[in-house]
């Protein structure tokens, strides 16, 4: 299957409670594969461990603010509008309300001085079918600290 356009969904927040921290929804018409996902912080010096998972939604969060501008990115400028479902129950960043988890895709542990990467192999890449929804979050609350969070997404 050709790739298709490759998005980057970011969120750069102070976070210290159990929250999805990043939300993406598939369009009507396209699904996407998850090609990358991280976590880092800066401004802690000290070892701890956190948890990180992506999870599949049966019903969105709300999340703060829709997703506009810098937080949705393409790396090719000439590249087509991403055709993820905008609005504060789509893609967007930091939950008010959680929504309905419906499985757990990925759930790791990682040491906040080193960051978390989860790259898959293409054959391990989630799929996100057409109206379908994931969201990055934190399962249990993580200490209070700045995290830059991202997702990348290539639409199918």
């Amino acid at each position: 299957m050709p790739a298709g356009d490759i998005y980057t969904l970011r969120n750069h927040a102070t976070v210290s409670t159990a929250i999805s921290v990043l939300q993406a929804k598939a369009g009507a018409n396209n699904g996407f594969e998850i090609v990358r996902a991280s976590v880092t912080q800066y401004g802690s010096t000290t070892s701890a461990q956190e948890e990180i998972e992506i999870v599949r939604k049966s019903g969105a969060a709300t999340v703060t603010a829709a997703v506009a501008g810098t937080s949705l990115m393409s790396r090719d400028p000439n590249q087509a509008t991403a055709s993820l479902s905008l609005g504060t129950s789509a893609t967007g960043v930091t939950a008010t309300a959680e929504g309905t988890d419906s499985d757990v895709i990925i759930r790791e542990g990682f040491n906040v001085l080193n960051g978390w990467l989860y790259l898959p192999t293409p054959e391990e890449r989630p799929y996100v079918p057409p109206a379908g929804i994931i969201a990055l979050k934190f399962p249990t609350a993580p200490a209070s600290q700045t995290w830059n969070f991202e997702l990348v997404l290539m639409e199918k």
